[in-house]
């Protein structure tokens, strides 16, 4: 039973260094971006494909759900989808967390970001 290697986008930001290179995995980038995402308030959650639903109700949760990042050497792009609490307003909301994830991204990984597109994909009703 052959394993076939797990391909990975990487993103090198530290070469030939003193003690090793590192490597940061796109999943890592968007994970930070769903991360930084949803502490915003007002936002529920990212909002992934059919797939990625079924698999967060089968209790994998997966915080990268709803987040594109497009790693490169110049600047990170990232695209993700979110659903919102009722009685938010889109366009603040939507800036912070685009000025929250921007901040995270670059804080933690020392990459440059160039856009944070942010599309919403719902609203949660809460009925107390």
């Amino acid at each position: 039973m052959n394993k076939e290697p797990e391909v990975r986008n990487t993103y090198k930001i530290h070469e030939n260094g003193k003690v090793g290179e590192v490597q940061i995995a796109d999943e890592v980038v968007a994970t930070i971006a769903g991360l930084a995402a949803t502490e915003v308030k007002g936002v529920s959650a990212t909002s992934g494909n059919v797939t990625n639903e079924i698999a967060g109700k089968l209790g994998k949760k997966n915080l990268s759900k709803g987040v594109k990042v497009l790693v490169s050497p110049e600047a990170v792009s990232v695209d993700m989808a979110l659903t919102l609490d009722y009685g938010y307003g889109i366009p603040e909301t939507a800036k912070l967390v685009q000025e929250k994830v921007k901040l995270a991204i670059e804080n933690m990984t020392g990459l440059q970001v160039k856009e944070v597109n942010i599309r919403i994909a719902g609203v949660n009703i809460v009925k107390q």
